[in-house]
C-alpha cells in the first residue's frame, strides 16, 4: 500500500519541474509555530551539510509580513531552481525597513528557516522538509525567555494560522519533530 501525496495541486506550482537546472543545490526546509526551536535546528542542519542559512525573519516585513515572505522565497527559490541568482532586501528590525541585498548561488546546499517557508512551491524544490510544533505553554516560555517579551504573540500567531490553512505545511512535511522533547531554548 502506497502513502497518497498530501501536498495540494495548485496551479501555481504544477509544472515547477520544467527548466529546473540540474546544478541547483541541496535544499531544506525547516518550517513551524514559534518557539518550537526552527533556529537552533537549521543552525545544526546548515553546519553539518556546510549550507548557506536563510531566516525568514531577514524576509518577513515586521510583525506583519508572513504572507509578503512566503510570497518572497516562493521566488526565490523558483529563481534558483531553474539556475538564477536570486537577490532580495533583508528586513532590519531596529529600523523597521528594508536593509541590505542578499542573494543565495544557485549551486550552494541552502536551510531555509522560519514560519511561512514551506509551501506547495517551495516543498517541491527541497529535498527535506521538516515541521516543528510542541505544546504551547512550552513554546510561549521560549520565546519570554528568548526575547523578554510576547506582545507580539497573539497577531503573529493569527498569521501563523493563516498559513497553515492556506498552505498547509505541516502535511507537506517530510519529516515532524516536537522539539519541547529533546531540544533546549535559544
Amino acid at each position: 500500500m502506497t502513502r497518497a501525496d498530501p501536498r495540494p495541486e495548485r496551479p501555481e506550482d504544477a509544472d515547477l519541474s520544467t527548466g529546473m537546472d540540474p546544478q541547483v543545490g541541496r535544499l531544506v526546509l525547516v518550517d513551524g509555530t514559534s518557539g518550537a526551536g526552527k533556529t537552533t535546528l537549521a543552525e545544526s542542519l546548515a553546519r553539518a551539510d556546510a549550507a548557506r542559512l536563510v531566516h525568514m525573519d531577514d524576509l518577513y516585513a515586521g510583525w506583519d509580513g508572513l504572507a509578503h515572505a512566503t510570497a518572497t522565497l516562493e521566488r526565490i527559490l523558483t529563481e534558483r531552481a531553474r539556475g538564477g541568482h536570486p537577490q532580495w532586501r533583508r528586513w532590519d528590525w531596529h529600523a523597521s525597513d528594508w536593509n541590505a541585498e542578499d542573494s543565495v548561488a544557485p549551486g550552494a546546499p541552502l536551510v531555509v528557516e522560519g514560519c511561512g517557508s514551506v509551501t506547495g512551491v517551495t516543498a517541491r524544490l527541497a529535498q527535506r522538509v521538516l515541521w516543528l510544533d510542541g505544546p504551547e505553554p512550552v513554546r510561549r516560555a521560549r520565546i519570554l525567555a528568548r526575547d523578554g517579551d510576547d506582545s507580539w504573540w497573539d497577531g503573529w500567531r493569527r498569521q501563523e494560522a493563516m498559513h497553515r490553512i492556506r498552505h498547509r505545511p505541516d502535511l507537506l512535511a517530510t519529516e515532524h519533530r516536537d522539539p519541547s522533547l529533546d531540544c533546549p531554548p535559544t
